[in-house]
């Protein structure tokens, strides 16, 4: 029963210390390896298993000091009576992603020159649909560089150079990353380990720093807007204090037409970079997790999934989606044109009982989807996946973790609206509002979470090969009768006519060649996948631009007060919006496997 960890572990040993750019874990490993033949016993693969928790763990105690510190300088830059200006943080993010592009460049240099690095790679990790989001967010983050570059520069003689380095030094680090996790987000590192580990989580880090930056500017620039017409100058400096300093205000001013483009553009781009962050976070955290990690190919099993959008549906999810989809945008923008651009009360309250009827209506449908789903699950035939997965595991946590976020947002709201006097109409859209999204949430949880432990229809395969050897037999027994029968067919049997002997084979190599039919479940999970798909993008999008009736209902700022209700909002809303995202790639990939 030891004999076989043993031997495990010590072909393990050999593949490390054959490699010749290793380090000195590869030696202790090899002088071990020697003597492992000899000994078996079972303490050398538990005292490697130590050795590779401890190096999780120190990185780990890396990154929480970096986040914490990052966390304390962009809090503390947000508010100017705290002497700590936003140059401060920019200098330190700007450190944080030099040093990630020098270990990146080092990466890839030290991987390229030893072959024996990568030895075996995820296939779970950093699909292409993914990757794919990251160069789209990607894009738009190095848009929002350029307008910001602009911004900045148009009044560049009464700036930090900072503030104009940072957004330069930003677009290099969106770039090289990019390229990074594209072509090494499979990487299963046998080198260099712990410095793996450490530089993973420092691009973690960073990220998330970026992250929080980005997310306090962008809340600092709404709270500016909604209040900018009712407020004193005082109180405006100590709301914007987003790429000023504090004594300059005034001197600075973004006066011309090119600087307003520019500001409300990069403004206006903020969501994508808030999702790139968090994508790329992700991506860093499977590969941090693959740093070391050996795949049983036997019980790793890689599917080849083909994206067929347009075959074998209804296209009734479809058509219902972009219907939710297209319905939404027109309610954002007379959202947009009615609460922010006009100061009537009576429009602002049509404005919001539009927004809250159609979400109730959107939210109502994706949860007796999800139900649906849920109940069509427990037809299907799919064994469950329970191999080892970390891109998995990774998605599963962030959906279960990113709800927390909107669930508080919903329960907040109920105990106002519960609690206050007098209720009128909107009152009670908005608990209906917030009691459906969090069903909507609990079902959306269930139904991807189940869809994502399935595993992926193998009748299709199965089909292919047993086709292949039932034509290669028919062929042969073609063969081997036109070899035995005369070309006159004066052997054929008398109840046998000539045509249909000699249409058999065809006919049987035709039934045998059709396309097996998919089943109503895997047709049904598909219209439901792409249905949840689209309306979990305008679900995002709405709160992403600036429709957050969270400000513009006065229950819960009565309630809650001016301070408290706008900070929960700024806390929380953040990962409600990822959470959609992160959902629109899990379903693509539940629909993808259905």
């Amino acid at each position: 029963m030891t004999e076989e960890p043993v031997q495990k572990d010590s072909e393990i040993r050999r593949s490390n210390s054959s490699m010749g750019c290793g380090h000195k874990d590869d030696k202790a490993s090899l002088a071990s390896s020697q003597i492992a033949p000899y000994s078996h016993q079972p303490s050398t693969p538990a005292s490697k298993e130590v050795w590779k928790k401890g190096g999780r763990m120190f990185s780990i105690l890396l990154a929480v000091h970096l986040a914490l510190l990052a966390c304390t300088l962009v809090s503390s830059g947000a508010f100017e009576k705290i002497a700590v200006h936003d140059y401060d943080v920019f200098f330190l993010l700007t450190v944080m992603m030099l040093i990630v592009i020098i270990w990146i460049i080092f990466y890839l240099v030290s991987t390229a020159r030893c072959p024996d690095a990568i030895l075996c790679k995820d296939s779970h990790a950093g699909p292409i649909w993914l990757r794919g989001g990251l160069i789209l967010f990607a894009i738009f983050s190095l848009v929002m560089d350029v307008f910001k570059i602009g911004y900045y520069s148009s009044f560049y003689s009464c700036l930090s150079a900072i503030k104009i380095i940072y957004p330069i030094v930003q677009a290099i680090f969106v770039v090289v990353q990019t390229y990074f996790l594209w072509i090494s987000a499979k990487d299963c590192v046998h080198v260099h380990l712990n410095v793996t580990r450490c530089g993973l989580m420092l691009t973690l880090t960073t990220n998330l720093a970026v992250w929080m930056s980005a997310v306090t500017d962008e809340s600092v620039h709404k709270a500016h807007s909604k209040l900018k017409k009712n407020v004193t100058d005082d109180l405006l400096r100590w709301l914007l204090k987003v790429g000023m300093r504090s004594s300059s205000a005034e001197v600075c001013n973004c006066n011309s037409q090119i600087c307003q483009i520019f500001k409300n553009g990069y403004f206006w781009l903020y969501p994508f970079n808030i999702e790139y962050s968090l994508f790329a976070s992700a991506m860093v955290y499977v590969m941090w997790k693959n740093v070391g990690r050996f795949i049983d190919h036997h019980s790793h099993h890689i599917h080849h999934l083909k994206f067929k959008l347009f075959r074998r549906t209804f296209f009734v999810g479809i058509v219902l989606g972009l219907i939710i989809l297209v319905s939404g945008l027109g309610v954002l923008i007379v959202y947009e044109v009615q609460v922010n651009s006009s100061t009537e009360s009576s429009k602002k309250s049509q404005a919001l009982t539009m927004y809250y009827i159609f979400n109730i209506v959107c939210l109502g449908l994706m949860s007796l989807v999800c139900i649906g789903g849920s109940v069509i699950y427990r037809f299907d035939k799919r064994d469950m996946d329970r191999h080892k997965n970390p891109t998995r595991t990774l998605d599963v946590a962030l959906l279960m973790g990113a709800a927390l976020g909107q669930y508080a947002i919903s329960y907040y709201s109920i105990v106002a609206i519960v609690a206050s006097t007098p209720r009128d109409a909107i009152s009670a859209l908005n608990l209906t509002y917030a009691l459906l999204m969090i069903a909507q949430h609990t079902f959306q949880n269930i139904f991807i979470i189940e869809g994502l432990h399935r595993q992926p229809p193998k009748e299709d395969h199965k089909h292919g090969s047993r086709q292949k050897d039932l034509c290669g037999l028919t062929f042969v027994n073609v063969s081997a009768v036109s070899l035995r029968v005369p070309d006159g067919g004066s052997t054929l049997a008398p109840s046998t006519a000539p045509g249909t002997e000699a249409s058999l084979p065809s006919d049987l190599v035709r039934s045998l060649t059709a396309p097996k039919k998919m089943n109503w479940r895997r047709k049904c999970l598909r219209e439901i996948s792409m249905f949840l798909l689209l309306s979990n993008i305008i679900l995002w999008i709405m709160p992403a631009f600036g429709a957050r009736p969270h400000f513009d209902n006065d229950t819960e700022l009565n309630f809650y007060g001016d301070s408290m209700w706008p900070a929960i909002v700024d806390i929380c809303l953040p990962f409600g919006i990822f959470y959609r995202m992160h959902a629109v790639a899990s379903l693509l990939e539940v629909y993808i496997m259905s």
